[in-house]
């Protein structure tokens, strides 16, 4: 009845000879899960307070500055088509 004993698979821990660190350099991990919050094993309830207590405290200034560079680029696109800027003047 091999049917539920199952085959685990092998763990190996390797450590290079002359490496210096503390950690392990095969290790595989996200570039930004230092930096994130709601990476760790919560229920789904903290994850979401979490979460928005991370979007209250967000930073508006990176915000509002995307705003602005697209809006200029927009505008940069509608003057090189040549669109009618006059429509959204009332004269």
């Amino acid at each position: 009845m091999g049917l539920f004993n199952l085959k685990k698979n092998k763990k190996f821990n390797y450590k290079p000879r002359y490496y210096k660190s503390d950690s392990n350099p095969f290790e595989l991990k996200h570039k930004f899960s230092d930096k994130r919050t709601t990476v760790e094993k919560n229920n789904l309830r903290q994850t979401f307070k979490i979460a928005l207590n991370d979007l209250k405290t967000y930073d508006k200034k990176s915000l509002h500055f995307i705003f602005m560079v697209s809006f200029l680029l927009i505008l940069l696109f509608l003057l090189i088509i040549d669109f009618d800027l006059t429509i959204f003047f009332n004269e």
